[in-house]
């Protein structure tokens, strides 16, 4: 089965966007005690995923430390799914922070791949972005310990797009801001770090057989492959040689759920008004 054609928009340490915390500011987002994703400020003190919460204070005093809230990554990237929406339907939310769709229809409707992936990327950045307005939002100061709530705001914020075969190459493409050509994606697969699987325990184990980089793990026989690691290990070996099987699922756009009146001559009374809105009510009630 061939890979479907697929664009990624990435967009990096989202939790961190998400709370209205800019790249430059040291910030880690912190679930179970530990560090789930940080700022490039902060990794610029040493501060990282995986660390616990005191050791990376320990880096960077002056973090500022955000409660993991999946609720708030979701509303803050609806504006950017909203944005890529309105290029092409069909859109599938990975993770809050990442979106995919099949490029087949959108790319020969702009023009190509190049042509969607500069498109997509100009009208991401247009997409209203969380900034930071007043308390409460869960971002910590060492100072003072306060809160800020978190907002939407109009401006352009840290975005990549990628186009590849499959959704697991094209993610590492948008990483990289590049569209790689049809049917390269086993090249440009290759040099990766058998890491990029996200896979700790069998990368842990392929790195202790000497097996480091995806196109080493590619370079094996499949059938071994799966009578090693099994079914999860054949299911890495595909991705691995670029042969990325799963279809982009994407939604389907909400229902626009309006009704409208227009009142010639304007109501007057209170029960004009009142009976107008009881019609408009009986409307969206059988949408």
């Amino acid at each position: 089965m061939t890979a479907t054609r697929t664009l990624v928009v990435w967009c990096p340490d989202w939790p961190v966007t998400a709370a209205g915390i800019d790249a430059e500011t040291p910030a880690a987002v912190v679930f179970a005690n530990r560090v789930v994703a940080c700022s490039a400020g902060a990794r610029g003190e040493g501060v990282k995923r995986g660390l616990r919460r005191c050791e990376a204070q320990g880096r960077c005093p002056e973090l500022v430390i955000i409660e993991h809230d999946p609720g708030r990554d979701a509303r803050a990237f609806e504006p950017v799914v909203a944005a890529v929406e309105s290029l092409t339907p069909r859109v599938e939310i990975v993770r809050p922070g990442l979106c995919a769709l099949a490029t087949r229809g959108p790319s020969r409707y702009f023009g190509g791949d190049h042509a969607l992936a500069r498109l997509m990327a100009d009208t991401v950045a247009m997409a209203p972005t969380p900034i930071v307005l007043a308390p409460d939002s869960g971002a910590i100061t060492p100072e003072s310990g306060a809160r800020t709530e978190v907002r939407s705001g109009k401006g352009a914020f840290p975005s990549q797009v990628g186009i590849a075969d499959g959704l697991f190459a094209a993610e590492l493409a948008a990483r990289q801001s590049l569209v790689v050509p049809a049917g390269e994606s086993p090249q440009f697969l290759a040099p990766f770090p058998i890491d990029a699987l996200d896979r700790p325990e069998l990368a842990d184990l392929l790195q202790r057989l000497g097996i480091r980089t995806l196109g080493a793990f590619a370079a094996l026989p499949a059938t071994d492959v799966l009578a090693r690691f099994g079914p999860e290990g054949a299911d890495a070996h595909r991705l691995a040689r670029g042969r990325d099987e799963r279809m982009v699922a994407g939604r389907q756009p909400p229902p626009d759920l309006s009704v409208s009146l227009e009142l010639d001559p304007p109501a007057e009374r209170v029960d004009t008004a009142a009976f107008a809105a009881k019609q408009l009510a009986h409307e969206l009630h059988e949408q």
